[in-house]
């Protein structure tokens, strides 16, 4: 399917949603499904559902509603999940590891290619098959290797000395853990996660009942 472009980023965002959950069906064989039933697992309106996935094509038919392996594939090619991505980790501390030992990433596409630390008492140290390098080595494994995604998870002072590194070696993504706002150019993509912002919010959620 292909892409189409000024898709609201809102948009973007309910896709992993929908496709998590359309795993969940195949797991449980269901074969098609209706918007109404899809909203009342996903918590979305059946018409957002319908609005959203219209977006990128006819998925549905009136009356029978959504082939859910179909839709799980279609959702896929959109997301991109249809293609490999050469990953690389930095920082093997506590969230780079759970990252690192997340198996799952494999099944859809993401193949860790290194791993980098600065501490040397790390160095060496395998997690799933890939040892743990000196930070030192990255700018020539960047050089060598072709690299789609680096994932940060350093402390907040070495983060942007970090993404500097990474994007001179040619990397156009980044998933950013450490707590801070990356500076990038324009065409380099940014997502953040910053764990205290996600807790912040819960914990407001939590008093404002």
């Amino acid at each position: 399917m292909e892409k189409k472009k000024n898709i609201s980023m809102a948009v973007i965002k309910r896709l992993p949603k929908y496709h998590r959950y359309l795993q969940e069906l195949i797991n449980n064989d269901v074969d098609r499904i209706s918007s109404k039933e899809l909203s009342e697992k996903i918590g979305f309106t059946a018409s957002q559902i319908r609005q959203d996935l219209n977006c990128f094509g006819d998925f549905g038919q009136q009356g029978y509603g959504y082939n859910v392996k179909d839709l799980y594939n279609e959702i896929g090619v959109i997301l991109g999940l249809d293609k490999r991505y050469n990953t690389v980790i930095i920082g093997a501390g506590n969230i780079g590891q759970a990252i690192a030992n997340y198996t799952k990433f494999d099944k859809v596409g993401f193949e860790l290619t290194g791993i980098f630390d600065a501490n040397p008492k790390m160095l060496g140290i395998k997690i799933r098959d890939v040892a743990i390098r000196d930070i030192d080595d990255l700018p020539k494994f960047l050089e060598e290797n072709k690299i789609d995604i680096a994932i940060i998870c350093v402390p907040r002072i070495s983060a942007q000395r970090v993404c500097d590194e990474v994007l001179r070696g040619g990397i156009k993504a980044i998933w950013n853990f450490a707590p801070v706002d990356l500076d990038v150019p324009e065409d380099v993509t940014v997502e953040n996660v910053h764990l205290s912002e996600s807790l912040y919010t819960l914990v407001y959620q939590l008093n404002d009942k």
